[in-house]
């Protein structure tokens, strides 16, 4: 049996008109006769090409400052016929109802209208009726008529048309079929998404249309895809691509760095998710400095990200680190000619954008939906709750290891000093032991931690944290509080002159 199919019509609709003329063209030498409508009506026209109007298939106007003008029977009986089904063919004699053999569609930007900030109404009228219906229905069919579903498919069938001499395989039919439903399932997701942005439905509709296939997942023997629009968030300056391992970094570093987006010149190195070195300095070279110092062993490898330029200065000092990626807002030409010096050293400029408000994981065999967490503790929040208040550099250096405190996986103990991290115990299961990791750590670095200031992911059931960290020399404590026994631990803090503040807020990293 034969399934290629000869295009002889076409109904053209479409929004966006680029690299269309050549395709119209093209089925103009090849005696395809057109049907379209309104704006793509003239387009056509203008090329000296005869269309027919959709108006005098259906002798019916475009009604509705046109909201309706493809919706007619005369219309999609030409898509959805089955030239196969004699009933079919039948009824089309009968009704004069003209065959359609190509649909080409583009609908209206909806994703794009809402992106700009428009108001509700000019929104609502870009949710395309018709266009959608023609993309549906001629995917249905698509064993006798050819969709295209959007701009992004032109140039394939201008090759397919120019190639085959204007007749398409079933095949490719299908093939068109599933990008229609593809475009279809997208367009109507981001509308859903646009009506349910307050959650008043509890339903998940995630719909990514651009994803790219990576080197492999979390280890070699695993595929791995990224959903999503990387050129959106960073220009990339060099290096290999970035691996999966790579993004999970990348996002908990850009993370971590948007606590401090508007703060004095800060670094922060990760590995594993977790921040390994923070410092916060007059210079952005004295941060990277300071930062490196708070663990150089797991630097190695890591993922460094700075909140301001990263200069020549600065560069001169990474260049001498091995380290997997870079992200910056920015870079002097100087640091950006050196730190190219490694080809395969991923060097990314972060640009500003809206990040998801929400994050999705899955669970056993369905997905976890969750609001981000997005309070930043801050001074105004603070509650002194022991008889001594902390000084006001112990309160800069609290706040400074709670930011960090919120991004490391819990249990998770951070000491801090100076706007320096010193140390953290990250994904414990007993916060004992997460402090214990962090001062071991911070010995071995040989920081003073007399003075140095600690933040917890929690509160603190029992008084023997701020036991090991009064015995340690650490001076003032950041947790949320909430305990039924919190008064065991405000006692310790009292009779050894530690000063405790309660923040209200619980940030647990699972």
């Amino acid at each position: 049996m034969n399934t290629t199919k000869t295009i002889k019509s076409a109904l053209i609709s479409v929004f966006d008109k680029t690299g269309l003329e050549p395709i119209v063209r093209k089925l103009h030498e090849q005696n395809v006769t057109f049907y379209s409508t309104g704006g793509t009506e003239e387009f056509i026209l203008n090329l000296g090409i005869p269309v027919v109007p959709v108006e005098e298939v259906t002798d019916y106007p475009s009604i509705l400052g046109g909201r309706v003008k493809t919706l007619h029977p005369k219309v999609f009986g030409g898509i959805l016929n089955r030239q196969d089904n004699e009933s079919d063919v039948a009824q089309m004699q009968e009704y004069a109802i003209p065959q359609i053999d190509l649909v080409i569609v583009d609908l209206y930007p909806f994703e794009k209208t809402v992106a700009s900030g428009a108001s509700e109404a000019d929104i609502i009228e870009k949710i395309d009726i018709g266009g959608i219906s023609l993309i549906r229905a001629g995917a249905k069919n698509f064993k006798d008529t050819v969709i295209i579903p959007s701009v992004n498919e032109y140039s394939l069938l201008l090759d397919i048309i120019s190639e085959q001499n204007g007749a398409t395989t079933l095949e490719q039919r299908k093939v068109f079929a599933t990008k229609a439903f593809n475009v279809s399932s997208h367009y109507d997701s981001a509308i859903f998404n646009y009506f349910n942005k307050n959650h008043e439905e509890a339903v998940l509709k995630i719909s990514e249309t651009k994803g790219e296939v990576l080197r492999y997942g979390e280890n070699p023997h695993q595929k791995g895809f990224f959903f999503g629009d990387l050129n959106k968030m960073f220009d990339k300056l060099n290096g290999k691509e970035l691996s999966y391992n790579n993004l999970l970094d990348v996002d908990a570093a850009v993370n971590l760095m948007s606590e401090f987006k508007n703060d004095q010149p800060t670094f922060a190195i990760l590995k594993h998710n977790n921040a390994c070195g923070v410092a916060t300095r007059p210079t952005m070279k004295e941060a990277y400095v300071d930062a490196l110092a708070g663990d150089p062993t797991s630097a190695f490898g890591g993922v460094l990200i700075a909140n301001g330029t990263i200069d020549l200065a600065t560069a001169e000092e990474i260049n001498q680190l091995f380290c997997e990626v870079i992200i910056a807002p920015s870079y002097s030409e100087e640091a950006v000619t050196l730190l190219k010096e490694k080809k395969n050293r991923i060097i990314l400029i972060q640009k500003e954008v809206e990040l998801p408000q929400t994050t999705v994981r899955t669970c056993l065999n369905g997905a976890l939906v969750q609001d981000k967490d997005l309070i930043t503790d801050s001074e105004t929040i603070l509650k002194t709750v022991t008889t001594l208040s902390p000084s006001e550099q112990e309160i800069e250096d609290l706040l400074f290891a709670s930011k960090i405190c919120k991004h490391t996986k819990s249990n998770t103990i951070v000491l801090a000093k100076n706007k320096q991290l010193c140390a953290s115990g990250t994904g414990q299961t007993s916060r004992v032991d997460a402090l214990r990791q962090a001062i071991e750590k911070a010995n071995s670095f040989q920081f003073e931690l007399k003075g140095a200031v600690m933040a917890s992911d929690a509160f603190f059931p029992f008084p023997d944290c701020v036991e090991i960290a009064n015995n340690s020399g650490i001076s003032a404590v950041i947790q949320p509080g909430g305990s039924i026994k919190d008064e065991l631990s405000i006692t310790y803090c009292n009779e050894n002159k530690m000063a405790m503040v309660f923040t209200g807020v619980r940030h647990f990293k699972h």
